[in-house]
């Protein structure tokens, strides 16, 4: 790789930020599907102790180990997120440097050189 054309670490650099952004938005998905789950298993569990499914000891398990469940699945894909924001955030700056080292001509100046 030449030193001065920085054009290939550019395009290894863009294919990265495109791969981690769909990890960004696949944790996002766990995120909202774990916030779901929780939010069921607490409902459940306010059913069960309300006592409109009866005294269902399996309903009242079932609902705590959505919550739990789903609380650890939300705080493995926060961080997660958290992690590949600043993934995300480091190679644009790279990128940016890459791209600001590049040394840039206006097109329409050498037309007007040439007149």
């Amino acid at each position: 790789m030449d030193e001065d054309d920085p054009s290939d670490e550019i395009s290894r650099i863009e294919a990265r930020l495109e791969e981690l952004a769909e990890v960004a938005e696949r944790c996002r998905k766990i995120t909202l599907v774990s916030k779901s789950v929780i939010a069921l298993g607490v409902g459940l569990m306010l059913v069960t102790m309300l006592g409109l499914l009866g005294s269902n000891q399996v309903a009242a398990l079932g609902s705590i180990a959505a919550v739990l469940g789903g609380i650890v699945s939300l705080g493995s894909n926060v961080s997660t997120l958290r992690q590949t924001m600043a993934a995300i955030s480091e190679a644009e700056a790279l990128r940016s440097d890459l791209i600001g080292r590049i040394d840039l001509r206006v097109v329409g100046d050498e037309m007007r050189r040439r007149i």
